[in-house]
């Protein structure tokens, strides 16, 4: 009965943070503390601990560091920079726009701090040429997710945590990092293949005149903050992509059991601080602070509810009524369900990833393929003007008649070939 209890809290902290506009955490913390200690007899510091603190660090200390990129303008320079060498070859536009936010993304500045700059740049190149409206905002948000989705940026590294959190080995981690991300850089490119080539968007951005303007070059401050970056990235990833190629080497294996995102970024932060970057202030107060408040959260709810045995009798209901073969297509269904009215990181992921080891077990089923089905799926529906990135998209509209424009646009044809593509993309993952 009391994992009903916690399933209905996590149900009503979604809907409650949906309607008020209230942190969906803060709400979480609240039936977390309400229900464990008065429901199950768990004491105040068990509850304090189930903070998912590995978690908070790393997104504290890697996003402090790509901060410094943000504030200083490397990453929005950096995107004026790759639209500009595309100017000549109008048609490969959405492809650009695609690519750009992913290398921004990958970079460290996360989905939505990519589509807060990049959303109107993309509308504005959309009204200068014959791009439409629909083909740029797939464009811009599908990089956005794809990046941000890398080993090393903001939702990838959140991704590896909550594996890592439920007892997946940070090799066996890393690689479904990579899976994830590699899946979420294939749809997209399918998708924006089939609009440019096979549904006649190609035609009219073929004969376009793209006038951009020649963007100022990088300044001292920029290209340090961009070799930092680079630098730490390289840093980041070697030591596990050593460790899969050479297993049983001594000297890579002690080196990649040093290597931790989390403090790497910091020490890379005390570095852009020296070198005089970015402003400390600034960069502190553009982390995602609503984001980790909302993942850490809902992590807490979600481990009471694991307590509970809610998440053990909700795989065991799915292992006993889905055939096999469905099942990674039944959690891409759930999680783009769930995504339309709740954040991928925030609240998905978090309730989703804890079934993934208990059910991959039951029913011989590899983790990897459900871990990205959930991901994909939740995904699907990104674009939908009821979620962040759609509302994102359409803020940065120019004008109330071209926002009226787009709604039905997303909501009616993004968002259902977005969810359609993820779905095929599930089952093919599934046989495959």
């Amino acid at each position: 009965m009391m994992s009903l209890y916690v399933v209905a809290a996590i149900v009503l902290a979604v809907a409650l943070g949906y309607t008020t506009k209230i942190n969906i955490g803060l709400f979480a913390i609240a039936f977390a503390y309400l229900l464990g200690c008065f429901g199950m007899g768990l004491s105040p510091s068990e509850i304090i601990a189930m903070w998912p603190l590995k978690i908070f660090f790393i997104i504290f200390s890697v996003c402090l560091f790509y901060s410094f990129a943000i504030v200083n303008g490397t990453l929005e320079k950096l995107a004026e920079h790759l639209l500009y060498l595309c100017r000549n070859v109008p048609h490969l536009l959405p492809y650009a726009v695609f690519l750009t936010a992913c290398l921004i993304a990958g970079l460290g500045a996360g989905y939505y701090t990519v589509l807060a700059f990049m959303a109107p740049l993309t509308l504005l190149l959309c009204q200068r040429t014959g791009m439409s409206l629909i083909l740029g905002g797939m464009a811009v948000n599908y990089g956005a997710l794809g990046g941000a989705n890398f080993v090393s940026s903001q939702s990838g590294i959140i991704f590896r945590g909550l594996m890592t959190g439920l007892g997946v080995p940070e090799s066996e981690a890393f690689i479904n990092g990579l899976a994830i991300f590699a899946s979420t850089m294939v749809i997209p490119l399918v998708v924006i293949t089939a609009f440019v080539f096979f549904a006649g968007h190609g035609r009219a951005l073929k004969s376009a005149a793209v006038a951009i303007e020649t963007p100022s070059p990088l300044n001292r401050e920029q290209k340090i903050t961009l070799w930092l970056t680079l630098l730490m990235m390289l840093i980041v990833l070697a030591g596990p992509i050593a460790h899969i190629l050479f297993p049983d080497n001594a000297t890579v294996t002690f080196v990649n059991s040093k290597v931790d995102i989390g403090l790497i970024a910091s020490v890379f932060s005390v570095i852009a601080l020296v070198l005089k970057l970015g402003d400390e202030r600034k960069a502190i107060a553009s982390l995602p602070w609503g984001t980790l408040i909302m993942i850490c959260g809902v992590g807490m709810l979600i481990s009471v509810a694991i307590k509970a045995g809610a998440i053990d009798a909700l795989a065991s209901w799915i292992g006993g009524n889905i055939p096999p073969v469905l099942v990674a297509l039944v959690f891409g269904v759930v999680a783009a369900l769930m995504s339309i009215f709740a954040s991928t990181l925030g609240v998905v992921t978090p309730a989703l990833f804890p079934m993934v080891p208990p059910l991959a077990a039951a029913m011989s089923i590899d983790p990897m393929v459900l871990f990205i089905s959930i991901v994909v799926g939740a995904q699907a529906t990104s674009i939908s003007p009821f979620s962040s990135g759609g509302s994102l998209i359409l803020s940065s509209c120019a004008d109330e008649q071209s926002r009226t424009r787009l709604v039905p646009q997303l909501l009616l044809r993004a968002a259902p070939i977005g969810f359609v593509a993820a779905m095929l993309f599930n089952l093919a993952l599934t046989f495959i």
